[in-house]
């Protein structure tokens, strides 16, 4: 298929570029809350309208000038790389206070790109900014559309000059669906950013030593093996009680709903830390019972102890029954310490989490298994008719079996294992559904 089209949304802060974002897309919803920098990383979603289908970019405020903060130095720079690879650009202003000396300098800069660009008169609604619509033409534009992104005032005539100005840009690159989507998963500050940016091969992330830097749930494609496949940066997941602000809460939803539409979970922990937390268990567990795949990498290796190992290791003890069935990778994002390690062993779980089995050999699988070593329920025999694969990714498995009720969780845990005795299928769920043939 066509690569789509790529549409940026750029503009200083807090002019309602996240809100216009919301109103255009149809998946993906960017964060917005009343006060400026919410937007760090950007966010994309794929949008349609007229048969023409682009992939829409929401960026953090824009600026021409180096910024003393890291974060906002990184924010910009990324913003600046959005606009640099875009077909078309949205520029937005807040038409409430009129033109600024730092839109007058983007423009300059946006003229010199050479891109098209369509100019945003926001907050259209107000009767400044209808006064001061005139002004907005001495930036230069020859496409000025005045809109109100918070009540969609305006945005029927945004979506035809998209397209109008879309349908003349050619694009000559093919690109394919991802195949699978790997999330990142873990607390604040254990290096996901990092970790995206090192298999990307470029910033694509923001990366600063303080927790919460990474603010939604965003994506890159990648090629690996020649197959096409999604790597997605989460913000950190905290425990409900720590989540003390807004933005943090709305952090914890974005990165769920990630989580649900993932096929492959890594989940980063900090490996001098010298513990899994309740909150990580509680999250490789969740993954698992979402039918995902999932791998465990130990970041910062370079700052482990042998006493923190220790510990780590101590700590596996109690939950040796789960974490026996999962992939564990020691890695260093600073140091580059297997990182080398983590696509290949991606790529052997992607195979093992869509491997389609034999129903004929499942099936004698299982009743050889129960001959051996039968279960009761009460004094009643359990007894399997028909084992089938009805799915992959995850591997979901029908038993048709004499009565439903008693296979509860430890009888199906049996065929778990059974199953995991013959076939390798660490890191790799498995859902088994009960049925009265």
């Amino acid at each position: 298929m066509s690569i789509l089209k790529k549409v940026a949304i750029v503009g200083r802060m807090n002019v309602g570029k996240s809100t216009l974002f919301n109103r255009l897309s149809t998946n993906i919803k960017s964060l917005t809350l009343d006060y400026e920098g919410v937007t760090r990383d950007f966010i994309k979603d794929v949008v349609s309208w007229r048969g023409i289908t682009f992939e829409l970019i929401d960026t953090g405020g824009i600026s021409l000038k180096t910024l003393e903060s890291p974060i906002d130095e990184a924010v910009r720079q990324i913003a600046l790389n959005a606009v640099n690879e875009s077909d078309l650009v949205l520029f937005v202003v807040d038409g409430t206070v009129g033109i600024l000396p730092q839109e007058r300098e983007l423009a300059t800069f946006l003229h010199k790109s050479g891109k098209e660009v369509i100019l945003i008169v926001n907050k259209y609604d107000t009767k400044a900014a209808q006064e001061n619509l005139h002004d907005f033409y001495q930036l230069g534009f020859a496409h000025i559309i005045p809109l109100s992104a918070q009540h969609g005032t305006g945005i029927g005539d945004l979506l035809h000059a998209i397209v109008d100005q879309l349908a003349s840009v050619q694009t000559e690159k093919n690109a394919e669906e991802p195949k699978y989507s790997v999330v990142l998963l873990g607390k604040p500050n254990v290096g996901k950013s990092s970790l995206l940016n090192t298999l990307l091969k470029k910033e694509r992330s923001i990366v600063a030593d303080m927790p919460g830097t990474t603010r939604e749930a965003i994506g890159e494609n990648i090629n690996f093996y020649k197959e096409t496949i999604q790597l997605v940066d989460t913000a950190g997941v905290r425990k409900k009680r720590a989540v003390s602000e807004d933005i943090e809460g709305l952090m914890v939803k974005s990165t769920f709903h990630a989580v649900r539409n993932a096929d492959i979970i890594l989940l980063l922990v900090d490996a001098a830390e010298g513990r899994l937390s309740d909150q990580e268990l509680k999250l490789a567990f969740y993954a698992f019972e979402q039918g995902k795949a999932l791998i465990l990498l130990f970041n910062k290796e370079d700052l482990a102890t042998e006493d923190s190992q220790e510990k780590l290791n101590f700590s596996f003890e109690e939950y040796k029954f789960f974490l026996d069935k999962i992939d564990t990778l020691h890695i260093s994002c600073k140091t580059g310490k297997n990182v080398g390690r983590i696509l290949p062993l991606v790529d052997e779980v992607w195979q093992r989490y869509s491997q389609k089995f034999s129903d004929v050999d499942l099936t004698m699988l299982f009743k050889q298994e129960l001959e051996r070593r039968p279960l009761f329920k009460s004094t009643n025999p359990l007894v399997l008719q028909k084992a089938k694969q009805i799915k992959v990714a995850p591997i979901t498995i029908v038993l048709y079996v004499n009565d439903p009720t008693w296979f509860g969780p430890s009888q199906l845990t049996f065929f778990e294992n059974v199953l995991r005795d013959q076939y390798n299928l660490k890191s790799v769920p498995v859902m088994l559904i009960p049925r009265k043939r």
